[in-house]
């Protein structure tokens, strides 16, 4: 995969905060922010995609044993 750069503008003391996590976490700036971008693009990318799949799968109803039939009636269902 290419990759490219860009320029990102932070705040002075958000800046010095991130340095301190990646130092930490023994890595560079420019890795945890790459890390942290590619996992929000998984996350985004994963839920559309199942949201596509589960509206497609509910348009076309769920089977529930009867056949798309109701063989009782809603008397039969309420006698007491």
């Amino acid at each position: 995969m290419a990759h490219r750069n860009i320029t990102l503008s932070l705040p002075e003391e958000t800046l010095q905060e991130v340095k301190i996590i990646a130092v930490k976490r023994n890595t560079s700036v420019s890795s945890l922010l790459s890390k942290m971008l590619e996992d929000l693009v998984a996350h985004e990318t994963g839920y559309t995609r199942a949201h596509q799949e589960f509206m497609a799968l509910a348009k076309g109803g769920f089977d529930l044993g009867t056949g798309g039939e109701i063989p009782w009636s809603r008397d039969e269902l309420h006698e007491r």
